[in-house]
């Protein structure tokens, strides 16, 4: 029977950031996905990837190979209030906030590089039934590669997250996000726009000449708006923007619905969760891929600190209370902001108007958010 040291389930952007990571430890790593090879790479997805996202994708070298679009300015406002606030990279030193690039050529740069490494992937083959004993877990795969396979440490980075739900924290936010492309006219070039309306936020992110919309709403409202034709959609949603940009299209809208999964506890024995698996959060703030990519790097290190059974409970224990600070700290900062900005109740809409507008005034506080939104809660570069 084959044996690995790692076993890592789905081959997206999170499991080939992880073994991009290990490339150097002397772990033996291999990689499964059910997709064929191609199916990555199509991936239409758009991703928002904050400063310290791209320092680690540096590190994994493959940044240089991503196009992506700059994020210099972020305008955050709300609808029906006062108050907004600029965020901008020059008042940080920084060249860019944070980026905009599509997941499929992200997934195309992190292949190519699992490829120079020499780092197997085992593309077409679903990873079974698992059996788990005190030295390893024993995978049956199905498919292109077939057979048992066994591992001292595996990690599920692949699908959303399953688990009775003792062992999750779970939100409905009875909403639904539209996604889409816009074009949009007399805004300056690299600003992204968080606009809160009482159904929720709409987000704008440069994304090439255009920009990737992320419209949240109520189910019968977003039911309403898929039905609308395309030029009365942009009718609607200029409405929400007020003049800051001018709409003048929009491709096809895709919908999918918002909660909050999360495992309480992302290891288990022999066993650890990623990315999705882990963890699915709300879009607002875009924190979802960058909380993924902290994940990947610390428990990438905690290995690295702890050399031998890659799978060893306090080996695994040691990286989830490292990950805890940051990572529950991500998922209430987004669960308060859904809270808080998604209602249209008179006093939470002049306290939201009132910090929008200290957030403008108090530079200190300004940096703060900004730190958080790239660094995460613990604002580690």
């Amino acid at each position: 029977m084959t044996q690995h040291d790692l076993l890592i389930v789905g081959a997206g952007p999170v499991g080939m950031a992880l073994a991009l990571a290990l490339r150097d430890s002397g772990l033996d790593t291999v990689l499964a996905d059910t997709r064929p090879r191609e199916a990555t790479a199509a991936d239409p997805r758009v991703l928002a990837l904050a400063h310290g996202t791209r320092l680690t994708l540096e590190r994994l070298g493959v940044w240089h190979a991503l196009p992506a679009t700059a994020i210099d300015t972020i305008h955050v406002s709300q609808r029906g209030g006062f108050g907004r606030t600029l965020i901008r990279a020059a008042d940080h030193g920084l060249p860019a906030l944070g980026h905009v690039a599509s997941a499929g050529a992200l997934a195309g740069a992190l292949r190519s590089a699992l490829d120079a490494a020499d780092i197997p992937v085992l593309d077409e083959t679903e990873v079974g039934a698992l059996e788990t004993g005190d030295d390893g877990i024993t995978a049956q795969l199905a498919g292109q590669h077939a057979g048992p396979r066994r591992a001292r440490l595996v990690v599920r980075a692949e699908g959303s997250v399953g688990a009775e739900e003792s062992e999750l924290l779970i939100r409905d936010y009875h909403q639904h996000a539209l996604i889409a492309l816009v074009e949009a006219e007399g805004a300056a070039r690299g600003t992204a726009f968080e606009r809160f309306t009482p159904a929720g936020p709409v987000a704008l992110l440069p994304y090439g000449t255009a920009y990737a919309l992320v419209h949240v709403a109520a189910p019968q409202q977003a039911d309403e708006l898929l039905a609308l034709d395309d030029a009365d959609y942009l009718a609607r949603l200029q409405e929400h923007l007020g003049g800051r940009l001018r709409l003048t299209s929009v491709s096809e809208r895709l919908r999918y619905p918002l909660g909050l999964r999360a495992r309480r506890k992302p290891v288990g024995p022999r066993t650890v969760w990623l990315g999705n698996a882990a963890q699915t959060l709300h879009p607002v703030a875009g924190q979802g891929f960058n909380l993924a990519l902290r994940d990947v790097w610390t428990l990438a290190d905690t290995l690295l600190r702890h050399p031998g059974d890659p799978g060893a409970p306090a080996t695994l224990d040691a990286y989830a209370r490292r990950r805890a600070p940051d990572r529950f700290g991500t998922i209430r900062f987004t669960d308060t902001l859904v809270h808080l900005f998604s209602n249209d109740q008179p006093a939470l809409r002049h306290l939201r108007g009132a910090g929008l507008f200290a957030l403008d005034l108090v530079g200190p506080l300004r940096h703060f958010v900004a730190k958080r939104m790239m660094f995460g809660a613990r604002a580690w570069p």
